[in-house]
C-alpha cells in the first residue's frame, strides 16, 4: 500500500472518465449507509439484503463494485501488455495478497479480547476484500493472456459450469448449498460467516467462481468505452447489452433463482446489466453533458475507494468495541444522538448517512492534500 502525492497522482487520476471515479464513489457512499445502520431490525428495505432468493438495491452494492474493479483494470492493464510474465505475476500476486490480507486483518481486528489476542482459530478468513483480491487475480490473469472472445466464452462456462455444480452437488436452500459444503469441507465453520444464523459465508470460495465474471465484463465495458468514446453511439450500446443482460439474467432466473448469497449466475448477469445501464447514464450526464455541479461529493469516495472502505469499516468496529454504561458507542450514538427523536427508521438512517459524512470529511482533507493511497 502506498500514499501518492500531488501532481503525479492528479495525471493518473486524469487518465479516465469521470463518470468511472462517481460510479465508485456513489457505490462505495450506498456500501457504507447499508453497512452502518443505526438499528438493523428498524432498516428501510431496499437498504436490506433479500433473505435469501430475490433481489434489492443492497444486492446491488457489492457487484457493482467487482464491476468498477474490472472498468479500473481496463486502464491498468494496458500497463501490463508491456510486461514480462514474472513482472506481470510479481504485480498482480502482490496486490492480490495486500488486498486479501488487508480484508483478513479487517474481521482479526480489534486482535485483542480481555487482553488476549484473539485466535487464528475463530477468525473469518474470506470476505468482501478477499473475494475482491480473488477476483481481480483470475481476472487479471485471464484477460493477460487471452483475447477478449476467448474472455467471453470463458465467463460463459464459470456461469453455466457454477450452475451445474450448484444443482449437482447440493441444492438451494442455506442449509444444503454446494457452496456450504465446500467452504465447510475446506475451511471449517469456525472460519466462515454466522450472520445467517448458521456458519454460511456469502463471500466463500466456490462463490467466487461466478464473481470473477462481474469484473471480467466491468474490464470489457471499459475497454468498449475507450476504443469507442463517449458519446450517444457508446451510451445506446452499453444501454442495449445492459437490457440483453437483464432480461438473460431475468430469464436464467426462471431456473436458477436471482441469489445474491450464493451468487448465482442469473444474479450475475442482471447486476451487470444494471451497472453497463448505470455507466451509461453517468457518461451521458457527466462526460457529455458536462452536468457535474454535483458529483465531487462522490468522486472523493471514487479517488481513495479502497482507504475509505477500510476507513469506514474500522470506525464501525471500533465504535462496537467501546463500551459505555454498559452498550456500545455505536448503539449509544445511534440512540442517544439520532434514534431519540426521529425514530427508529429515520434515525438508523440519518446515523447511517452521518459515517458516511464523517468518511467523506477524511476523504475530503485526502483529496485536497493530493493523497489517494494506493495498492
Amino acid at each position: 500500500m502506498s500514499a501518492q502525492l500531488n501532481q503525479p497522482n492528479m495525471s493518473k487520476l486524469k487518465n479516465r472518465y469521470l463518470s468511472l471515479d462517481v460510479f465508485r464513489g456513489l457505490d462505495v457512499a450506498l456500501m457504507i449507509i447499508v453497512n452502518s445502520p443505526g438499528n438493523g431490525s428498524t432498516t428501510f428495505s431496499p437498504l436490506l439484503h433479500a433473505d435469501w432468493n430475490g433481489f434489492t438495491l443492497t444486492d446491488l452494492v457489492f457487484p457493482t463494485f467487482l464491476f468498477v474493479v474490472g472498468n479500473s483494470m481496463s486502464f491498468s492493464m494496458k500497463k501490463y501488455e508491456s510486461m514480462g510474465k514474472p513482472a506481470f505475476f510479481k504485480k498482480v500476486l502482490k496486490r492480490t495478497a495486500i488486498i486479501f490480507l488487508l480484508g483478513f486483518l479487517m474481521y482479526w481486528y480489534p486482535f485483542f479480547d480481555d487482553g488476549q489476542l484473539k485466535p487464528f482459530s475463530e477468525t473469518r478468513v474470506f470476505g468482501v476484500l478477499q473475494r475482491i483480491a480473488l477476483c481481480y487475480m483470475f481476472a487479471s490473469i485471464i484477460l493477460h493472456f487471452v483475447k477478449t472472445k476467448t474472455a467471453i466464452w470463458l465467463s460463459a462456462l464459470f456461469l453455466v459450469g457454477y450452475h451445474l455444480i450448484l444443482i449437482g452437488f447440493g441444492d438451494l436452500t442455506l442449509t444444503g448449498n454446494a457452496v456450504l459444503k465446500l467452504d465447510e469441507w475446506l475451511i471449517g465453520a469456525n472460519h466462515m460467516y454466522h450472520g445467517e444464523g448458521i456458519a454460511f459465508d456469502p463471500e466463500g470460495l466456490l462463490s467466487t467462481l461466478p464473481a470473477i465474471v462481474n469484473v471480467i465484463i466491468g474490464y470489457l465495458a471499459g475497454r468498449f468505452i475507450q476504443n469507442n468514446g463517449q458519446n450517444f453511439e457508446t451510451v445506446a450500446k452499453l444501454m442495449m447489452f445492459g437490457f440483453a443482460l437483464v432480461f438473460a439474467g431475468l430469464a436464467w432466473d426462471l431456473v436458477l433463482p436471482i441469489n445474491k448469497k450464493l451468487w448465482t449466475s442469473s444474479f450475475v448477469l442482471l447486476t451487470c446489466g444494471i451497472d453497463l445501464f448505470a455507466i451509461a447514464i453517468l457518461i451521458y450526464i457527466l462526460d457529455m453533458k458536462k452536468a457535474k455541479s454535483w458529483s465531487y461529493f462522490f468522486e472523493v469516495f471514487g479517488k481513495n475507494t479502497l482507504f475509505i472502505y477500510l476507513l469506514s469499516e474500522l470506525f464501525i468496529i471500533t465504535l462496537f468495541a467501546i463500551d459505555v454504561n454498559g452498550e456500545s458507542l455505536y448503539r449509544w450514538i445511534a440512540d442517544t444522538i439520532f434514534i431519540s427523536w426521529s425514530g427508529g427508521y429515520m434515525g438508523s438512517l440519518l446515523f447511517a448517512l452521518w459515517v458516511v459524512l464523517t468518511c467523506w470529511f477524511v476523504g475530503y482533507i485526502m483529496d485536497k492534500k493530493g493523497v489517494y493511497v494506493k495498492v
